[in-house]
Parts: structure tokens; C-alpha cells; sequence
């Protein structure tokens, strides 16, 4: 088959560049010609076969997101010169706009959703008070904080025109079955299969720190709970606990964190590396006790803790949202209520003190996990769907 795949590709290390990248690897190894597609924002322009214009500049941005017509050319040039068979689409509110799903109507195309913003202004599901939303987006979304009015109005004619353009693709599917859920709750019928995952390499080897130590790998961002994770870090350290923490990643709250670090007294407990390569950030795993995700939103999926979790590392995180369905309590990892900071504080003691996990997750359940996020298996199942829809 001839696949074309599109996505905003914003910058590299987020969960659909890397799962664009698997799958892109995937498909061609079972011998389909795969072409790429993305925004000009970001690093997927450096390996993208076809690049639509893009902006960060907000003013422009906002009437780039309603219709891009860059996107529409780079689409027509891609059908016109590669003629694909089919299309995979995911991520394109952002950047390319629903334009690049207009653009791909005589194609037959799957949309891969991986976050809220098809059915969500902030794409987070959270509320300002760092409450999960529970309702469906409507005026509610101004009036309660979420959006500014003016924000809220234009994206009136924006979120029309994505209703519209996915309804006309010719399948969905999602990354977990809690957003499939949340997807259904909006509407939109959705297809799911377990995201594929790295396996460890080869050389990968668990030696622990002679101290308690925990990893944070993602974007450092309000969704993503890290300062919780900082809060429960210190508490531990009150109590004479000599955890540590190795922060890899960056985001627009690296600062805010630093000075919280400060703030709280455990500046010299944090160690932030910024973004690294795939290859250094399993390195970073090596010598921890365990990988913490303590996201206050509803983590769509969290390929992090499954990272963590193929590699013998027991994955502590929140526990509403797709991270309830990569992480088994007392099998995999640790669960706790979403923003509870206590409860984190108690989950990290537990592993420091030795009261669970005191040998990682055994090589069965990590051996288990890995086959079922099997690249071979979901590639199978997403050329089946791709051949049903080319039919």
C-alpha cells in the first residue's frame, strides 16, 4: 500500500511523534511505501517528505488554525505526485488546521486521536482549578475560565469545521480505552489497539541507586503534575527520607519549577537533564527505584510509564485516565488519586522504604506488557483497517 501520513509533528518526543515514528517503521517493514507529512513547527520538517507552513505566532495562529491553506497545497501535491492508497491522520488542530482533512476527502483516511482537543478548547479536559472536566465544551467552557469569550467565539466556526471533517473520515481510533470512552461521551465512534512501544535494547541493564531515586520523564507542564511531585518529594525528605529526582525533560514551566525546588528546601535533591534522545533517557532509567507520572489531567495513555514498566521499573501515577490501564497496582506500579499529594508521598515511601517493589516488576508481567504493545501486532491490525477502509 501507498500511506500517507499527516500530523502537526510540533517537536519530537511527544507520544504521536513517536508513535508516527514506530508506525511509520512498522508499515514499511511490512513493505508499504509511507510518506510524511507535518507542519513546518517543529523538528518533523526535517523528515517529512511533504510540509505544510505553519505558525507560532499567536495572532496568526488563530486564523491558521481555522483554515490553513498551506495545508490544503502540501495535501494536494502529496495526492497528486504519491497517490496514496489511504491516509493516517492524528494531531492536526494546532497547525495544519481541518483543512488537511478537507483536503484528503477522495482518500480513504484514519484519524488517530491521542488527545482531548477534537472535543476539548484546551485539549486538556481540566478545569483552572485543576479539577477534571466533566461536561461536554460549550459556553461553559468561557464561563467557566477555560477560555477567554473572544477565544471561545472564534472557535466556534473552528470546532464546526472539525466536527464536520471527522465525521467524513473513514474510521477513528484512539490510543486508550478511557478516551475511546471519552471520545464516544462527545459523539465520535473510535477503533482501539495498544499503542506499540520500544523494547529495551539489548544493553539495557537495572542497577539501582544506593539511594531512593525517582524519574519524571515529559513535558514540564501544569497537566502533568510535577510540581505535586516536588510537594510529595519534600515531604519525604521532612521525614528523613534521601529520595532524589532526576527531571528529564523541559516545557514552559521549567522555571516555575526551579523555584519551587528552592522554595520547598529539595533544590539539591532535583536534578533537571532537559530533553535527551530516546537512547539517553533509558540510560536515565537505569539506577532508579521507580518512574513517576503524577499528571493531574486524565493522561490519554503515558507511553512514559510503559517505557518504564518493559524495563523492570514500577511506574507510580495518577489514577484516572489511560495510566490505569498501562499500570496494575501492586503488579506494575503504584496508583493515586489524581493531585493528592499526600497520597504520592505515601506511594514514594512505600518504594523507598522496600515495602514493595524491592525487585522491580518481575520479568513476566514487564514481558507481558511488552507483547501486548507488540509494533508487529499493531501494525497487523492497523494495515487490516487500513485494507478495509482501501476496499
Amino acid at each position: 500500500m501507498r500511506v500517507l501520513l499527516a500530523t502537526d509533528w510540533p517537536g519530537f518526543g511527544g507520544g504521536m511523534e513517536t508513535y508516527f515514528g514506530m508506525l511509520t517503521k512498522g508499515l514499511q517493514q511490512a513493505g508499504d511505501d509511507v510518506r510524511l507529512l507535518t507542519s513546518s513547527v517543529g523538528g518533523g520538517a526535517r523528515v517529512a517528505q511533504y510540509v505544510a507552513f505553519g505558525a507560532r505566532h499567536p495572532a496568526l495562529q488563530s486564523v491558521l488554525q481555522i483554515a490553513n491553506p498551506a495545508a490544503t497545497l502540501a495535501v494536494r501535491r502529496a495526492v497528486s505526485e504519491f497517490n496514496p492508497d489511504v491516509a493516517v491522520v492524528g494531531m492536526f488542530e494546532m497547525h495544519l488546521s481541518p483543512s488537511v482533512l478537507a483536503a484528503l476527502r477522495g482518500v480513504p483516511t484514519v484519524l488517530s486521536v491521542a488527545y482531548y482537543k477534537p472535543i476539548c478548547p484546551n485539549g486538556l479536559k481540566l478545569l483552572p482549578n485543576n479539577s477534571l472536566c466533566e461536561v461536554q465544551q460549550g459556553a461553559i467552557c468561557w464561563r467557566g475560565g477555560c477560555t477567554s469569550l473572544a477565544h471561545w467565539l472564534r472557535d466556534r466556526l473552528r470546532y464546526a469545521r472539525i466536527a464536520r471533517e471527522i465525521a467524513a473520515v473513514s474510521r477513528v481510533t484512539t490510543c486508550s480505552r478511557y478516551l475511546q470512552q471519552e471520545l464516544a461521551s462527545a459523539g465520535i465512534a473510535s477503533r482501539f489497539h495498544p499503542w506499540p512501544i520500544e523494547a529495551a535494547s539489548p544493553s539495557f541493564l537495572r542497577k539501582l541507586a544506593d539511594e531512593p531515586l525517582f524519574v519524571f520523564t515529559g513535558r514540564l507542564a501544569r497537566e502533568k503534575g510535577v510540581d505535586i511531585l516536588f510537594e510529595a518529594l519534600a515531604r519525604l525528605r521532612a521525614d528523613r527520607v534521601p529520595a532524589r529526582l532526576r527531571v528529564v525533560g523541559d516545557g514552559p514551566h521549567r522555571s516555575r519549577l526551579e523555584a519551587l525546588a528552592t522554595s520547598l528546601g529539595v533544590e539539591s535533591a532535583v536534578e533537571f537533564t532537559g530533553w535527551l534522545p530516546l537512547d539517553q533517557v533509558e540510560s536515565q532509567l537505569a539506577d532508579a527505584w521507580a518512574l513517576v507520572a503524577p499528571s493531574r489531567w486524565a493522561e490519554p495513555l503515558g507511553l512514559t510509564a510503559l517505557e518504564a514498566v518493559v524495563r523492570g521499573l514500577p511506574a507510580v501515577v495518577s489514577r484516572i485516565g489511560g495510566l490505569s490501564e498501562t499500570v496494575e497496582e501492586g503488579v506494575s506500579g503504584l496508583l493515586f488519586p489524581n493531585g493528592d499529594v499526600a497520597a504520592l508521598a505515601q506511594c514514594l515511601s512505600d518504594i523507598s522504604s522496600g515495602r514493595v517493589f524491592s525487585g522491580g516488576v518481575s520479568p513476566a508481567v514487564a514481558g507481558a506488557i511488552q507483547a501486548r504493545h507488540d509494533l508487529g501486532a499493531h501494525v497487523t491490525w492497523i494495515r487490516d483497517l487500513l485494507l478495509e477502509i482501501a476496499a
